[in-house]
């Protein structure tokens, strides 16, 4: 019965947030995060990170992704399918419905304006959660993923290194950074 609860809950909370989501992956993940992390405590804010992180390294589009494994992690298999039913089932409803009506509405200035004004919000969204995660990680006073942090800003936005370069990079350092740990432990 509990596990019929979770499943309910996840659904009508990943339903909701990909329902009421404009901008794309970032604020989806970002939104999870707010509501799983900080509302339900069903996860915590590193391990959201480590979610992030391999949603984001994953083909696909990252919404998908992030409901992937948020779901399994919460629930398992069925976890997983029921959060990603729930987040590819508005987008879907939605652009069939835009569909329809576009060459109507596409030279439509309110709806321009509409559109211009959503896209400044997400910006602000996007930039309250890097602040967020980039603050965990700073709090957490580990010299190495702070290097990694600046480092992966400065190549991605003033080198413009190509951002596939700097998640293989990553996921070597992190490699190299497991395999040190376990190592010291021994």
């Amino acid at each position: 019965m509990k596990d019929k609860k979770i499943l309910r809950k996840l659904f009508i909370s990943t339903f909701y947030l990909s329902t009421f989501t404009f901008g794309g992956g970032y604020v989806i993940v970002s939104l999870m995060k707010k509501k799983f992390v900080d509302e339900y405590h069903w996860i915590d804010e590193k391990e959201m990170l480590d979610l992030v992180a391999i949603a984001q390294s994953s083909p696909g589009p990252i919404a998908v992704n992030g409901a992937i494994v948020v779901g399994y992690q919460l629930a398992g298999i069925k976890g997983m399918i029921v959060s990603v039913f729930a987040t590819i089932l508005p987008p879907f409803f939605i652009i069939t419905l835009i569909s329809f009506f576009y060459q109507i509405v596409k030279d439509n200035i309110i709806i321009s304006l509409m559109l211009e004004g959503m896209q400044s919000g997400v910006g602000a969204v996007i930039a309250s959660v890097v602040y967020e995660m980039g603050l965990g990680i700073v709090q957490e006073k580990r010299t190495i993923d702070m290097v990694i942090m600046i480092g992966a800003f400065l190549l991605s936005s003033v080198f413009s290194v190509n951002i596939i370069y700097i998640i293989i990079g990553c996921g070597f350092i992190g490699y190299c950074q497991a395999v040190w740990e376990r190592k010291k432990r021994r």
